[in-house]
Parts: structure tokens; sequence; C-alpha cells
């Protein structure tokens, strides 16, 4: 497969059914971006440097159960794609332990939508 610099992103999904505010849901975003960017740091080193020079293309989608996210969780894991599982300390919005979150990639959009391609953006 022959890739290009516009053929990489990553994506965050965020659970909607945890309803929570537009603050929480930035920082659970920005969680999962820097936590799945350094588990490819490890992984994948190549699709980092690849999504870096091409504009660091980022996307947020949804889902509306835990079950869900474990779904897209289950998928990167079979697929060998780089991901990052946001569990909440639980200090404001959301009991301890709570999964509100996770990041996938940055990796090549091919593989990436292979997963998340089908969500609904935030």
């Amino acid at each position: 497969m022959s890739l290009t610099v516009q053929d990489f992103k990553q994506v965050m999904v965020i659970r909607k059914d945890l309803d929570l505010g537009c603050g929480k849901i930035a920082a659970q975003v920005a969680h999962a971006s820097l936590g799945a960017y350094l588990v490819t740091m490890r992984e994948r080193r190549e699709w980092v440097e690849s999504w870096s020079r091409s504009g660091s293309k980022k996307i947020v989608a949804r889902v509306n159960s835990q079950e869900e996210l474990f779904q897209l969780v289950t998928e990167a894991q079979k697929m060998g794609i780089p991901y990052f599982v946001v569990s909440d300390a639980g200090l404001t919005q959301v009991p301890p332990n709570t999964v509100t979150c996770a990041g996938f990639g940055p990796g090549p959009e091919e593989l990436i939508d292979r997963i998340t391609g089908r969500l609904r953006l935030l």
C-alpha cells in the first residue's frame, strides 16, 4: 500500500451516554489523543512521523455506550491498530474508573476508518 502524507489520521471516540459537560469532553479527548499518540510512538513510530508531516489530522466521534466503545477497541486489537482507553479518576462528573473515551492511532486513514469510519461525529 502506497501512502501519501494525506493518508494518516487519529480518531478519538467519546461516550455520549455519560452526558459529560463540554470541558470534561475536551479533557477526555485530550487524554485519549495524547495516550494514543504515545502508544503509537512506541509501536509504530513511522505512522506518527507521517501523521505529523501531514498536519496531524484529528477527528472526534461518538458512541452511545461503553459496550460500543469496547467493540471498537476489540477491532483495533485484532487489526494491530494502536489505541488508548481513558479511565477517569472520578474527581468531577463521573465515578472513579469510568471509561469515557478512547483514541485510535494516528495511523493510515484506510485502517483507522475500518474501525471508526461508520461513527457519527461529535
